[in-house]
């Protein structure tokens, strides 16, 4: 393997980077940053994209990756065979929906755990119809234990995690595996969609525009506190060796997250890659979706236990976190006290970043940004992770009344718009908050099972956010 990524890999800076003062300083990243060029990155930058041909350029497109400014151009990665890759399928019981996922991966191999299925026989012979190595496990293991098992029999440097209720569009695991041209990649994840299916209903025309799987339509680096911080394992394309012994296997639920969580923490990479797609089979009952939205939730403490600085349910800069005080305080003095928070956090980041031509005007662009992501995470406090304590306090505030009220109007109305459901904005907005109190409710069972409030506490603190990125070989202050 490499040490770094191989000549000809070409990055593309992202949607979200914006490029000021002709070429000399990037915006971008998550969190966000301000990068001033040296002549040597100026240089290797042609059209927003870096291909990596010397050790500057290969350092600069590696920084680029590393801090979300870019993502990989898949047609600049060299192909991949996907004989190198085997698919790994948890099953308990669902022949049926087994057939059609072997079906869609078009001959790859496969092994098939049957995590103590009722009827193993049928689960057998789908395996049998379609070439497919079956291990069938005495007990039942949960999908972690039995992806584990699985990935102990995968002989092939790669290794595709799918679930049995997924379809894989073709074309998907090619383009997975090609972002493994990136050393420091050890997994990598398509995005995951509905699955067509005749019958439809409200429930799953909701599940189509807002999946809890579906973590977006742009590609990033994946890590706590990024754009995207966590990955389903629905399907998740993986380098064995950088694997160890997989997931958890003591966890039956928030598995991926915490695999995710482990891998970054180790200083390997994980990506999300949108342009590859798989089909989801959403339940379409009422109580099996609110169901499976509260179980979600209940991972929050495990996740807690393991991972205690990435768990918080919103990350507020000092300055957000009094922002939103003040604004919920709707009080005469509310919007006084919020605009001079904005003006003096665009001030402070204008003075830190000299070099940029229009510093301040940079610095209100993206103080309003950051504006408009702490208000969305106070809306999420209030009707998603904190709902419980919302409801006792609404009993007695006509304030907080009024601010659940414009939250739950302003968060309908946005999400609405961004995801344009095939469902009128009514039942949107009524699946929205259910959806929101059953997470929300799992959450709080978790903390109060162990007793323990670190899931739902916020985290407030003095953190990078904004800063003047530094690196040695490409940019500098």
């Amino acid at each position: 393997m490499t040490a770094g990524l191989p000549d000809g890999f070409t990055v593309r800076l992202s949607r979200h980077t914006r490029v000021v003062d002709d070429g000399a300083v990037l915006v971008g990243g998550s969190p966000i940053r301000i990068a001033r060029l040296k002549p040597a990155a100026r240089a290797a930058l042609h059209g927003h994209e870096v291909t990596v041909a010397d050790a500057a350029s290969r350092a600069f497109a590696d920084h680029l990756l590393a801090t979300s400014m870019a993502d990989p151009v898949v047609a600049s990665l060299p192909p991949v065979d996907v004989a190198l890759a085997t698919a790994v399928i948890p099953v308990r019981d669902r022949p049926r929906g087994l057939d059609r996922l072997l079906a869609s991966l078009a001959g790859m191999r496969a092994i098939v755990v049957d995590d103590a299925s009722a009827d193993p026989a049928a689960v057998a012979a789908v395996a049998a119809r379609h070439g497919a190595e079956l291990l069938a496990l005495d007990a039942n293991r949960g999908p972690a234990g039995a992806r584990n098992a699985g990935l102990a029999r995968v002989t092939t440097p790669f290794v595709v995690f799918v679930d049995s209720d997924v379809v894989v569009e073709p074309g998907t695991i090619p383009l997975l595996l090609r972002h493994f041209a990136d050393p420091r990649l050890a997994v990598i994840a398509p995005r995951v969609l509905g699955l067509d299916a005749p019958g439809a209903n409200w429930i799953t025309r909701y599940e189509d525009a807002r999946s809890s799987l579906d973590v977006g339509h742009d590609p990033s680096v994946v890590r706590p506190r990024s754009r995207v911080t966590w990955l389903p394992a629905a399907c998740l394309a993986a380098r064995v060796d950088l694997l160890g012994a997989g997931f958890d296997a003591s966890m039956r639920v928030a598995e991926d997250v915490d695999l995710v969580w482990r891998l970054t923490e180790a200083g390997h990479r994980v990506r999300f890659e949108p342009g590859a797609t798989v089909r989801h089979d959403h339940r379409s009952t009422f109580g099996s979706w609110l169901g499976r939205k509260w179980y979600y939730g209940t991972g929050a403490d495990l996740l807690a236990v393991r991972h205690p600085d990435a768990v918080a349910p919103v990350v507020l800069a000092p300055w957000a976190a009094s922002l939103l005080v003040a604004l919920g305080a709707q009080r005469r003095w509310s919007l006084p006290v919020a605009a001079a928070l904005l003006a003096a956090t665009a001030i402070r980041i204008g003075r830190r970043a000299p070099a940029v031509r229009h510093s301040y005007r940079l610095g209100a662009r993206l103080t309003g940004y950051g504006a408009v992501t702490a208000i969305a995470q106070g809306f999420a406090l209030l009707l998603r992770h904190w709902w419980p304590l919302t409801a006792l306090a609404a009993v007695g505030s006509r304030r907080v009344r009024r601010a659940v009220a414009v939250a739950a109007l302003a968060d309908t109305a946005w999400e609405y718009a961004r995801t344009r459901p095939r469902l009128d904005p009514v039942r949107f907005g009524i699946a929205r908050r259910l959806d929101d109190g059953a997470y929300g409710a799992g959450v709080w069972w978790s903390a109060v099972r162990a007793r323990s409030p670190r899931a739902l506490l916020p985290d407030v603190r003095r953190r990078e956010g904004v800063r003047a990125s530094l690196d040695r070989h490409n940019v500098s202050d």
